[in-house]
């Protein structure tokens, strides 16, 4: 499919090239940075040192990383203000 200068293949090279790119920027953002906490943020419990030594930075224990985690799947994914039936109320 490349065509003019290109060799083939090349598009294939770039977008695999894009994508590992992105992913790497993906671990970097999600990666926890500082040090850890020995109590959780929210629940205030104490945060095992196997944890805090397998995730530097951590600052949630397992129940309240989960909860959190469980509670960003449920979200709806659309703007209920923008939706249509709001507008007619």
């Amino acid at each position: 499919m490349a065509g003019g200068w290109s060799r083939d293949g090349a598009e294939n090279e770039q977008m695999e090239a894009s994508i590992q790119e992105e992913l790497e920027r993906m671990k970097l953002r999600r990666a926890p940075v500082g040090e850890s906490f020995t109590e959780c943020a929210e629940c205030g419990e104490e945060i095992p040192e196997k944890r805090r030594l397998a995730l530097p930075g951590v600052k949630l224990c397992v129940e309240c990383a989960s909860a959190r985690q469980g509670r960003e799947v449920k979200r709806s994914g659309f703007n209920r203000r923008g939706s249509k039936d709001s507008q007619l109320k």
